[in-house]
Formats: C-alpha cells, sequence, structure tokens
C-alpha cells in the first residue's frame, strides 16, 4: 500500500529517495507492505509541540508514532477487516533534534534516522518501552530488524533503544 514521506521542516535536508528505500525495506522485514504508512518530517518546535500536547513532555524529541490500531500487542500484525483498517498509522521524526544529536555525539545521521524510524515503526506494531520488560520485548524485536537490515544494506545498525534500562 502506500508510503506517505512529507517533509514539513527547512532546517535540515530530507533526502527522500534513500529514505523511503530504507522504509520500503523495513516495511518488507515486518511484513507490512499492505499497510499504510506516513512518515513526517518537522523541525524542533513542531515536535516539541507535539510532545507536549500528547505526552505532556515540554521538549524536543526523535520520534513519535501515533499508531492507526489501538490496544495492539506486541509481535502481531493489526486485523484489518475493512480495506481503510491497512493502516499502520503516523511517524513524526523530529530531524532537527536527530540531526543535532548525531552532531554532538559524532553519529551518522543516516544511519540513526534508519534506526529511529525502525524504533518508530515498532511503536505503530504495538512495541513499548514503559517498562522493563517492555523494553526487553522491544530491544530484541529492533536488533532482530536491524540485523536483517544491515544484512541487505551492508551497514551495522543498533538499536534506538539499546542504552534505555
Amino acid at each position: 500500500m502506500s508510503l506517505i514521506i512529507r517533509n514539513l521542516q527547512r532546517a535540515i535536508p530530507i533526502r527522500r529517495v534513500p529514505i523511503r528505500k530504507k522504509i520500503e525495506q523495513l516495511r518488507c522485514i515486518l511484513g507490512v507492505q499492505k499497510f499504510d504508512l506516513g512518515v513526517i518530517c518537522v523541525n524542533n518546535r513542531h515536535i516539541e509541540h507535539l510532545n507536549r500536547t500528547y505526552r505532556r513532555q515540554n521538549i524536543s524529541t526523535d520520534v513519535l508514532s501515533f499508531p492507526f490500531h489501538e490496544n495492539l500487542k506486541a509481535g502481531e500484525l493489526p486485523q484489518s477487516c475493512a480495506q481503510d483498517d491497512y493502516n499502520l498509522g503516523d511517524i513524526f521524526l523530529g530531524v532537527e533534534y536527530i540531526y543535532q544529536q548525531c552532531e554532538e555525539n559524532k553519529e551518522d545521521y543516516n544511519s540513526v534516522l534508519t534506526v529511529t524510524i525502525a524504533h518508530g515503526m515498532c511503536h505503530l506494531l504495538g512495541y513499548k518501552h514503559s517498562t522493563e520488560a517492555d523494553w526487553k520485548q522491544m530491544y530484541e524485536k529492533e536488533r532482530e530488524i536491524l540485523q536483517e537490515l544491515s544484512r541487505m544494506s551492508g551497514t551495522n545498525l543498533q538499536p534506538l533503544t539499546k542504552r534505555h534500562f
């Protein structure tokens, strides 16, 4: 199904073709190619506003995921009864925040962006990291899909939640 990538910011240049390729590879690995997905790139002000509105945290962040389906159990694909239900949801990427963190930590921006997208997709599929048990489950899923993506692309991507607990 469709993949929509929107760039609503001007702070950091976005190269849509490589991002689209990585997202499509992640969709294949996760087996969710038939689901619609939105990926929206925003600046610090926009992601901070979303974070304040939906999570009551008045700070910028790297990614916010808004699943289409509620109460998904981690590891289960959404059960869709109608064509309109084939939707994973939307991922908002704080690309300015991600870029700034990469500059501070001397990390490759494109690799971190890919890992952040994978993290957001896991959230759309019901994975969480609010408890240590949830984190372990999400970490393993992220590690598994990033290992496969690394194999396909000749990279060495590590989960975003590596140092969470």
